[in-house]
């Protein structure tokens, strides 16, 4: 397997679009997080894959099907194609917590997937979420987990618990100024 120096993994909601308690249910509920996409554009001028991996299990509970799923995730490339931006691929887990898969997050199986398909070793890989099981299933896959503070991300860091050497920013267009610009760094490392 070779190195993942250009490899990153957002989760959607909260990370990438606003996040809902009551999901994302339609492509007209799906709304970029301001500078969002723009920094899924820059990472993609540096050379990194971007790739989505994405707890959906408002399919297995029938709040919808998987042509609107399918339709919300037109809609975020296009808006993502719109400013420059290339999301790679997107990976999701369509249970529900008691269906008890290997796929969904805090388990590592839709990252094993992301493994397989790009041939990589995720050590070190960039993964970031804003919740806890997005943490921690990159932790256990190896990867460098960054928490963001959108969506659930302030309830995530208030509730602590948070894997070691988790890094913590207010969204992703910070981390990704870190990420490329390491000097002007602006975050808290969880020891």
């Amino acid at each position: 397997m070779q190195a993942a120096t250009k490899l990153i993994i957002l989760d959607r909601d909260g990370v990438i679009n606003h996040d809902s308690d009551a999901f994302i249910k339609s492509p007209d509920e799906w709304i970029p997080i301001p500078g969002s996409l723009a920094a899924i554009a820059r990472l993609n001028q540096a050379g990194y894959r971007v790739v989505v991996a994405s707890n959906q299990s408002g399919i297995a509970r029938g709040f919808f099907n998987m042509s609107v799923l399918n339709a919300i995730h037109q809609k975020m490339h296009v808006a993502a194609q719109a400013v420059g931006a290339e999301i790679d691929a997107v990976f999701f887990c369509p249970h529900a917590a008691q269906d008890c898969c290997d796929c969904r997050k805090p388990k590592p199986g839709m990252l094993h997937a992301i493994t397989q398909r790009y041939e990589v070793n995720l050590k070190g890989v960039p993964i970031v979420g804003d919740s806890l099981r997005d943490l921690q299933a990159g932790f256990v896959a190896g990867c460098q987990p960054y928490l963001v503070l959108t969506g659930k991300g302030q309830k995530t860091q208030a509730n602590g618990g948070l894997p070691p050497g988790t890094k913590t920013y207010s969204d992703l267009a910070a981390i990704v100024a870190d990420l490329l610009n390491p000097t002007n760094a602006t975050h808290t490392t969880n020891l």
